[in-house]
This record gives C-alpha cells, structure tokens and sequence, in this order.
C-alpha cells in the first residue's frame, strides 16, 4: 500500500473520523502585515475549513480568542502594578491605537478586516473602562460617550475621534514601536504575568526578542504560542508537501 494515501482505503465513518481530528503542524511566528498572504496560502492549501490559528496555553491547544484572554491579563497585571502610568493615560489622553488612529474604533480582539492585527490598544481600553468602576481607583472617573478633537503626541495632528471610557485628556496616544509616545505600553515591554506561559525557542529570533521583556513579554507569549493547527484529512492530502506545510507562508 502507498504510504502516502493508505486513508484512501478507509471506511466512510473511519475517513469521517478523521475529519474531525485537528493537529499542530509548525509555529508561523509573527505575522505583521502578511496576513492577507497567509490566509490565503492557507485557503488554497487546505480549504479555508481546514485551517486555524490556535495557542498552546499551559500545555492545551486553544482557540485565539481564549488565548486573548490571557494577553489581556498581562496588561491588567501591567496597570495596576503602575498607578502613575494610569493617571498620565486617564488625565492626558483620550483614546490610544497601534498602527492607524482608525484603531479606536475596534472592541473586538477577532479583526478580519485589518490588514494588520491590533491587540494593545484594545487591552488598554477594556482595562481602563474597568477601573471606572473599581472603587479602589478614584483618579478613574466615568466619561462621556462623545467624538472629540484629540491632539495626537508623536504628530500633532488633531483628529477627531470617539473618548474612550475613563480617558479624560485631549490627546491620541500611539502604542508602538520604540520612537511612539506609548511605548511604554507595547506588549514587548508588558511582562507576561504567569510563569507558566513563559516559552523560549533558541532559534526564533523576531523583533519582541530583542526589545522590553524579550521571551519574557506578552507579546513573546502570544507569537511563540501560536500554532497552526489542519484538519487530519486534509493534512493527509498534502502527500509530499507535509514535510514543509507552512512553506511559503
């Protein structure tokens, strides 16, 4: 038998079966701006059903928006370990964003339509509105839900944008690369807060390795966490190309 298509022989529940079955097939590390790409590497090479993003949180892989959840702690952890960071953001600011100011208007971490990923401004946010409503935060006070003129810190352009809750200034802070006025929340700088997430490659060398926490960081978790996982059949279908799934990628 062909080693390579032996499932052909199946049984229809046994071929079904393996449908059903997802497995971890290499670590894509950061993606940046080739998400578009990758997507559709992916879709053509295992059918856009046969393909996910998933993390291996303490030792289970998990779908992105669990492992969100703990990205989101870290800066949790992050604020209210610094009650000065808090008070210059809720008294000088009045929203945040990573890559473009139309960042502001994003809630949810699942974010199909940018081309790129932004996930610490958000956290920030949710954060802040949170200690609107913890009494042991009084600086933190409810804002109105309004459009304002913000005056972003790098540029100086004023752009007029929704006050995120619990930001009372009149500024737009970017939270970026090390020249952005909020990098001191990048997620390369915000240690992750649980040991056990903590993971190290030798021979991953990417941007977060080499700024803030390196492999210690929250951005370090979420990149080296990350695994593309393939539905079993479709896996199966690849022959010689399992020795390399994720080439070209």
């Amino acid at each position: 038998m062909d080693r390579t298509n032996w499932w052909h022989a199946l049984e229809p529940a046994a071929a079904a079966d393996l449908a059903d079955i997802w497995i971890p097939i290499g670590l894509p590390g950061f993606q940046g701006d080739t998400k578009e790409r990758r997507r559709t590497v992916f879709d053509a090479r295992f059918g856009a059903d046969g393909w996910r993003i998933g993390h291996v949180v303490r030792g289970r892989v998990v779908p992105a928006a669990v492992a969100i959840l703990e990205y989101e702690e870290a800066y949790r952890h992050y604020l209210r370990g610094r009650p000065a960071l808090v008070r210059f953001l809720v008294a000088t600011c009045g929203n945040v964003y990573d890559d473009n100011v139309s960042n502001v208007f994003d809630g949810a971490y699942e974010q199909p339509h940018t081309s790129l990923n932004h996930y610490q401004d958000i956290s920030v946010r949710r954060v802040i509105s949170e200690l609107v409503d913890d009494a042991g935060w009084p600086e933190v006070v409810d804002t109105p839900h309004e459009t304002v003129d913000l005056v972003d810190l790098g540029t100086g352009l004023v752009h007029r944008l929704p006050r995120a809750r619990g930001f009372a200034g009149a500024h737009l802070l970017q939270v970026r690369d090390p020249q952005s006025p909020g990098y001191m929340l990048n997620p390369a700088v915000v240690p992750v807060h649980d040991p056990a997430l903590i993971t190290s490659l030798p021979n991953r060398d990417e941007w977060y390795h080499v700024e803030g926490c390196g492999h210690l960081s929250v951005e370090a978790f979420w990149q080296m966490s990350k695994v593309i996982e393939v539905r079993y059949d479709r896996w199966l279908a690849l022959g010689e190309g399992r020795a390399a799934p994720l080439e070209g990628i």
